[in-house]
C-alpha cells in the first residue's frame, strides 16, 4: 500500500499561494487512495508551470515538448497499457499548443487521465492571454484586451464525445480529490479541467471570484445525458458547475488493437532475425 510520503519529490518553486500547490497535494492524495505505487505509474507533462508537477512527485516521469504531452502519453500506453498514465498540463500548453493533440486523443479514447491546470493565463512566460482567458481581459501583451472568444474546453470535450469530462476547483480540495480518483479509475480518456487561480498574473479570476460562482452539480444530475451535459457546459460567468459533467462507456483504444489487446507490447517476444526480410519489402 502506498503512502503519501512515498510520492515526495523536489521542493516546488511555484509562487506562494499558487493553485498548483493544491493540485499537487490533491493528486498525491488521490493516488494513495486508489492504491497506486509510485513505480507503477507514469506522469507526463509538456512545458509550463503546471508541467513542473512531475518533478515535485516521485514516480516515472516524462517531460515532452510544449503542447506535446499527449502524443508521448499515447505512446507509453500503447507500449504498456498495464501502466496507468497521467498527463498534467496547463491551459496554454494543452488547449493552445496542444489543442490538435487533445482533439485526437479524445477521438481515439486512449486510456489516459488528463489534468489541466486552468488558470486562464500563461504563467511561465509571464502573463500573456491563453485560450481560456476571458474576452476583454487585459494582459501585458494584450493592453487593449483579448479579442478572441474564450475557449470552452468542457463544451469541446462533450461535443467530441470524450468518455469522461469533469471540472474541479483548487479551492474545493475534497471534491477535487474525488474527481481525480474517479478519473484515474475510469476506463477511457478522462479530462479534468481544474480552475486554478494564478496569484501573480491573473488578477481577475481569483479565489474569491471563483468562490462566488462555482457550485456542485446536483446529486440527481445524470452525467450520461449528453444533451443536458452540453447545456451545463455552456454555463460560465455568474454560475460555474463543478463535478462530472459527462461520462460514457466507449470502447478503449488500446483494447481495439488486436496485437496488444491481450498482452502489452513490452511483454511480447520478438525475433530480430526477421528484420532483414521485412527491410527487403521497402528497398
Amino acid at each position: 500500500m502506498s503512502r503519501l510520503e512515498d510520492y515526495k519529490g523536489q521542493v516546488p518553486a511555484w509562487c506562494p499561494g499558487c493553485g498548483n500547490f493544491s493540485i499537487l497535494k490533491t493528486l498525491k492524495d488521490a493516488l494513495v487512495v486508489v492504491g497506486l505505487e509510485p513505480h507503477a505509474i507514469t506522469i507526463v507533462s509538456g512545458i509550463g508551470q503546471a508541467a513542473k508537477l512531475p518533478h515535485y512527485t516521485r514516480c516515472n516521469t516524462f517531460n515532452g515538448l510544449h503542447g506535446r504531452a499527449l502524443p508521448v502519453a499515447t505512446g507509453i500506453r500503447l507500449a504498456n497499457h498495464d501502466m496507468p498514465v497521467i498527463v498534467t498540463t496547463g491551459d496554454g500548453d494543452c488547449y493552445g499548443e496542444g489543442g490538435n493533440h487533445l482533439v485526437h486523443a479524445m477521438r481515439r479514447n486512449i486510456n489516459i487521465s488528463l489534468f489541466v491546470h486552468d488558470n486562464q493565463i500563461y504563467g511561465l512566460t509571464k502573463g500573456q492571454a491563453s485560450p481560456t482567458s476571458m474576452e476583454g481581459i487585459k494582459t501585458k501583451n494584450q493592453p487593449l484586451g483579448v479579442f478572441s472568444e474564450q475557449l470552452n474546453p468542457i463544451a469541446l470535450a462533450i461535443a467530441l464525445d470524450c468518455s469522461f469530462v469533469a471540472r474541479g476547483f483548487t479551492g474545493e480540495g475534497v471534491h477535487l480529490k474525488e474527481l481525480m480518483k474517479t478519473a484515474v479509475q475510469h476506463r477511457g480518456f478522462s479530462l479534468v479541467d481544474i480552475l486554478q487561480p494564478c496569484v501573480t498574473f491573473n488578477k481577475i479570476n481569483t479565489y474569491e471570484w471563483y468562490k462566488q460562482r462555482v457550485y456542485p452539480l446536483e446529486a440527481e444530475y445524470n452525467p450520461e445525458n449528453r444533451i443536458e451535459a452540453f447545456e451545463r457546459s455552456l454555463e460560465w460567468g455568474d454560475r460555474i458547475p463543478l463535478g462530472i459533467l459527462y461520462r460514457n462507456n466507449r470502447p478503449v483504444y488500446e483494447e481495439r488493437i488486436p496485437i496488444i489487446a491481450d498482452t502489452p507490447l513490452v511483454r511480447q517476444s520478438f525475433d530480430v532475425s526477421k528484420i532483414p526480410a521485412i527491410e527487403k519489402e521497402f528497398f
